[in-house]
């Protein structure tokens, strides 16, 4: 039995490392308010969730797929959270059965009993899923959901349970365990076979008359431990080849059930989130995934998630388009918003990637091979290298992971040392990145490297700049508009001179 819920022709791989980037994107784009919202609490859920926002799909028909499958389970979400707790309730059920975690267990009899338990435990809750199909499957649109429960129903009905539920039973052996064997080289015992036990449906007369061969028997005293042990050692011997049937049967289904918990789990986390944002009339969109090779970027009311969490409210976002664009350089002054935006960005990306819907009205993005960050850090306490090496041993970190087609977040890269240098260090590896063939978003206040890139490379390259109005008010939107030298001169005069406070970074109200 195959899930498939995260994948149409395949299973996750819950071992896979998360990447080499992970905690620069976890702390740049403040993915731990996203991942508390979609967890509530629930480390397993935490850890799903994870995986897969840092581990996007580049194949955009996968991301179809589970965006038609998280539409179901955003309208039928109480019918998702039973599913999932049902395999919850599985493995709960099976962890208090102490010797089930391990299947490297030498005693024939031991793995027979601990198999035939998994086995039980999962009969109820095969039954259990059996009666949700029953119920609900026919409310379920996508072809996820659809072949999920067609398999269920069809490899699982209750001809196929009774039976199995009938092995069960046959295998405890009520009535004890029939061997046959030979006698080898010494009269050492050999071939030794389970055999299947006599029918209890033969009436009492035919048992009487029925010709039988002659039976040898004796009994062992209580107190011969010696010799119960030989006998424990001869029924072992026995068993052991359908103790090792059982237990395959035993770890095919409990697999079965892990890897449903784990995929649930995901579309759980969503629905987590969705009902964070509901209640504060957040948007949200299923975005439509692009090609790699067709760098394109489009976004209608895009915000920031991390921030309307933490706020609980609506906030700003933009309208973007930037179709055919390779490289996007923004503007303009502090506190308006650029790194908010770049949020954003990353944010929406991985999320779009995995298959979820993203924070905004509607999106458009090609797929990438990766999504990267370089932002801004604080200056090395231990001064043990200057900001500026810091920052480019960080680059070229960051250099070696990339592939074309990657995107990559930077944020004030290169402040550390004049507009001069930096805008002169920035031109080359921004003109490198770009010219293989990665898409670069880089906000910005070296003027000299925004206004050389203005008049050389106008095709593809946009242009924004963060609003502020005549009296110095942020609007928090980004407007398309070339690079200003007196980015925030004005700022300072005001601050300096009428007194005036720095404005917060972001509005809560559009």
């Amino acid at each position: 039995m195959k899930v498939h819920l995260l994948y149409p022709h395949q299973g996750p791989d819950p071992q896979r490392p998360l990447p080499p980037n992970h905690e620069d994107l976890i702390r740049d784009l403040e993915l731990e308010v996203l991942l508390d919202a979609m967890s509530q609490g629930d480390q397993f859920l935490r850890e799903v969730a994870l995986h897969h926002l840092l581990w996007g799909l580049e194949d955009r028909e996968v991301i179809l797929y589970r965006q038609e499958i998280l539409k179901d389970c955003l309208r039928l979400s109480p019918v998702v959270e039973e599913i999932y707790h049902t395999t919850l309730e599985f493995m709960e059920r099976k962890s208090r059965w102490w010797y089930l975690s391990s299947t490297r267990h030498s005693n024939p009899s031991l793995v027979l009993s601990s198999s035939l338990h998994v086995l039980e435990i999962a009969l109820d809750s095969l039954r259990a899923l059996r009666s949700i199909g029953d119920h609900h499957s026919h409310a379920f649109q996508s072809r996820g959901f659809r072949r999920f429960f067609s398999m269920i129903q069809e490899e699982l009905d209750d001809q196929y349970l009774a039976e199995v539920e009938h092995h069960i039973n046959a295998l405890k052996f009520p009535k004890g365990t029939l061997l046959s064997a030979q006698l080898g080289k010494g009269n050492q015992g050999s071939n030794y076979q389970l055999s299947k036990p006599h029918s209890p449906g033969e009436n009492w007369l035919k048992r009487i008359l029925t010709h039988r061969s002659p039976v040898y028997s004796f009994t062992v005293h209580p107190r011969d431990d010696h010799g119960l042990r030989v006998l424990a050692d001869l029924r072992d011997t026995g068993l052991a080849r359908v103790a090792a049937a059982v237990s395959r049967a035993a770890r095919h289904v409990e697999g079965f059930f892990k890897a449903l918990r784990e995929e649930m789990a995901f579309y759980l986390g969503c629905i987590n989130l969705h009902g964070e944002l509901k209640p504060w009339g957040l948007p949200v969109a299923f975005p439509f995934p692009e090609r790699q090779e067709k760098h394109c970027f489009s976004a209608r009311g895009l915000y920031d998630i991390s921030l309307a969490l933490t706020v609980k409210s609506k906030v700003v976002g933009n309208d973007i388009e930037a179709h055919g664009k390779d490289l996007i350089i923004i503007t303009g002054p502090n506190r308006g918003g650029k790194t908010t935006f770049l949020r954003s960005v990353g944010q929406a990306q991985l999320m779009m990637e995995c298959g979820m819907f993203v924070p905004a009205d509607s999106f458009t993005a090609n797929l990438s091979s990766g999504v990267f960050t370089h932002f801004k850090r604080e200056e090395d306490k231990g001064m043990k290298g200057g900001k500026l090496d810091k920052e480019l041993e960080r680059m070229s970190t960051v250099v070696d992971h990339l592939r074309p087609h990657a995107l990559f977040l930077l944020n004030e890269s290169f402040a550390s040392t004049n507009d001069r240098e930096g805008s002169e260090i920035a031109g080359q590896i921004i003109g490198a990145l770009t010219e293989k063939g990665i898409k670069v978003f880089y906000v910005t206040h070296l003027f000299e490297f925004a206004r050389s890139f203005f008049h050389r490379v106008r095709e593809k390259v946009l242009f924004l700049r963060a609003e502020r109005l005549p009296d110095g008010r942020r609007t928090f939107k980004l407007k398309e508009g070339k690079p200003l030298e007196t980015s925030f001169g004005a700022d300072l005069y005001r601050q300096i001179f009428q007194g005036e406070e720095e404005l917060p970074e972001h509005s809560k109200k559009p």
